[in-house]
């Protein structure tokens, strides 16, 4: 009896060393990357702030909007805010939260597998040791990820009504996660009319309240980014030959970001008749990735770099689930680990910039800028000059561009449905109950980047970034 109550109590323990680990580690992590996160972190972090301390779905305090891609993301940050008060540090919150299910459900899928109880650790590490996951944290892909997981748990124990409710709120942290939902649906057969449900359940509240209230049941930015990829706001680049954007200037992070996708392909090509029958939900995490990759090289968006993140964590998971069995493959996946956390710490610590970021200028500058621009500002409307994240967040003065302005997003849905009557058709649909009467807010100052310096210039500021060199930004009262 002694013997089996210690045995319990050693069981016990390691169930709950690992997560309590994971916890603990992310928690060192979130406090690393807390001076990097990026500009579109805080679009996320004010729509949460604004839901959780005036009820106001927004980026801006007194105009609603629907510029937030990821209403899951905002609505779990809204709730830990109201509890920690502060946007930042629920954010954090919630990074340690997802690593630790994304943990704990990849611990399930190994079990199932017959995979070494290594392979958590293994794949969390890989994970967090990429440089774009890393440049991603504060943004969607860590709760992607976590749900990811637990919808590929449900979807193996055949349990459909949770795989349905996963594959709702998965469908509510990025619309576009659903093509995974339908694979692994496809695939591994849940029952289909209770994960319809399931799903149901989850995702028409919000779509239908989004719809009418908001005037747009998906976010306005599908729209505004697929118009900067069709009008090639970025130039010759998108998301098709985005990697090399990034490698012009970080070329060590680069390779080290997308060497796991180039792993799943060959060995999805080389060695796909000698993967273990029990792999099988790992394959089609892969395959899933491929198609969510192939489809975002369609619509030639812009190479922003969470957008690689959902097919880049697939693509991991999926090389870490074959690695593991292999001792020699697993130590090559180690090595991986320990290259990218040298590539990272290699600036120095903390970091200034992300690993890998298309931003003008740090978080922290425009945490600087945001704070001397309220006080010049004094409550007026202030134009945007193209990143509007930490300086809304910070500045407390009403900055407008599309992502805060519904005012100017007709013009843009209206170029939009330009390209042909198929997507016309769909905008109609989906702005069915949209205000197109409402007008845009006049800007009595604007921002601009210039490369002379105005006369009428009120503030200027230096931006500068590993990515896009160094620019000057002047403030200037609106003429228009």
């Amino acid at each position: 009896m002694i013997m089996e109550q210690v045995r319990t109590t050693d069981n016990q323990a390691t169930t709950w060393r690992m997560p309590l680990s994971v916890a603990v580690l992310s928690a060192v992590v979130f406090l690393l990357a807390r001076p990097h996160l990026i500009d579109d972190t805080f679009i996320t972090l004010a729509y949460a702030r604004n839901v959780a301390f005036h009820g106001h779905w927004g980026l801006l305090t007194d105009a609603t909007s629907n510029t937030a891609t990821s209403p899951a993301n905002v609505l779990i940050l809204a709730a830990l805010t109201l509890f920690v008060r502060d946007a930042v540090f629920a954010a954090g919150v919630l990074f340690v939260l997802c690593q630790v299910l994304l943990a704990l459900g990849l611990r399930r899928l190994g079990a199932a597998a017959g995979l070494p109880p290594g392979f958590p650790a293994l794949t969390l590490a890989a994970l967090t040791a990429n440089p774009l996951l890393l440049s991603s944290i504060g943004l969607e892909v860590a709760l992607g990820a976590a749900v990811l997981g637990w919808l590929t748990v449900f979807a193996v124990e055949k349990a459909s009504f949770a795989f349905g409710l996963t594959a709702g709120l998965l469908a509510l942290v990025r619309l576009d996660l659903i093509v995974f939902a339908v694979v692994l649906f496809v695939f591994l057969r849940p029952g289909a009319g209770r994960a319809l449900l399931g799903a149901g359940l989850i995702t028409l509240p919000w779509f239908g309240f989004s719809w009418v209230v908001l005037g747009a049941a998906v976010p306005d930015t599908v729209v505004i980014k697929t118009l900067q990829g069709s009008r090639h706001a970025w130039g010759a680049w998108n998301f098709g030959n985005g990697p090399l954007f990034y490698a012009r200037t970080s070329p060590v992070m680069t390779a080290l970001a997308f060497l796991p996708a180039v792993l799943a392909v060959v060995t999805l090509a080389v060695r796909r008749r000698t993967i273990p029958a029990g792999l099988r939900p790992f394959v089609l995490l892969a395959l899933g990735g491929l198609l969510y990759h192939v489809g975002y090289v369609v619509l030639a968006v812009p190479p922003y770099h969470w957008y690689y993140g959902p097919g880049l964590t697939a693509a991991t998971v999926f090389v870490c689930a074959v690695a593991v069995s292999r001792r020699i493959t697993a130590v090559g996946v180690l090595a991986l680990i320990v290259a990218g956390l040298i590539a990272y710490a290699a600036a120095g610590l903390p970091r200034a910039y992300a690993p890998l970021t298309s931003n003008y200028t740090s978080s922290a500058q425009y945490a600087r800028i945001g704070a001397e621009l309220g006080a010049l500002a004094g409550g007026r409307i202030v134009g945007s000059a193209g990143e509007i994240g930490v300086l809304a967040y910070s500045c407390g003065c009403p900055i407008v561009d599309v992502f805060s302005d519904r005012g100017l997003l007709p013009s843009a849905i209206a170029a939009r449905g330009e390209e042909n009557r198929w997507i016309r058709a769909i905008l109609r649909v989906n702005y069915a109950f949209f205000d197109f009467d409402v007008r845009p807010r006049r800007p009595e100052l604007v921002l601009r980047r210039l490369a002379a310096p105005p006369p009428d210039a009120l503030a200027r500021w230096t931006l500068e970034a590993p990515t896009l060199g160094k620019q000057e930004l002047y403030l200037v009262p609106n003429k228009e």
